[in-house]
């Protein structure tokens, strides 16, 4: 049945793209570069987009989504203010993201694989989703 695979895979990428969007605003204020602040908001603008999109999938199924594991988001959040606490630099900030960006891409592929049954829709959403992230953490090499 395809229903249920695709629920799960819109809920990983929904829970994805709120992480990305909530890593990305905890670190905007200690962002120094203008053009680095503005690729980085464009980028949250780009994941906003696609969370707008999953909200709709998710609506037509009937599903709330789901928010980022509370665990994981900690940890995040404890690296990020660990590491600005010792070094507020942009290539502090561009380490941190490509970090998120990698672990990401990295989840994002396992449930496109353990999913296989989602509709395609969907899987083109999860595409997308990761063809931003693995952008991202291109794009923001040269502030490493």
């Amino acid at each position: 049945m395809i229903e249920p695979d695709t629920i799960k895979l819109l809920r990983e990428c929904d829970s994805g793209v709120k992480m990305g969007v909530s890593s990305i605003d905890e670190v905007m204020e200690y962002v120094k570069r203008e053009e680095f602040r503005e690729y980085l908001n464009r980028c949250r603008d780009e994941h906003e987009e696609l969370q707008r999109e999953i909200q709709d999938l998710l609506d037509e199924y009937h599903d709330d989504g789901r928010e980022p594991n509370p665990m994981a988001k900690g940890m995040s959040w404890m690296k990020t203010n660990v590491k600005l606490a010792v070094d507020e630099s942009d290539q502090t900030i561009a380490d941190l993201i490509t970090d998120g960006c990698n672990m990401g891409v990295k989840s994002l592929n396992r449930y496109l694989n353990q999913y296989q049954a989602a509709e395609e829709r969907t899987k083109d959403i999860t595409k997308k989703l990761i063809k931003l992230e693995e952008t991202l953490a291109k794009d923001i090499r040269k502030y490493l």
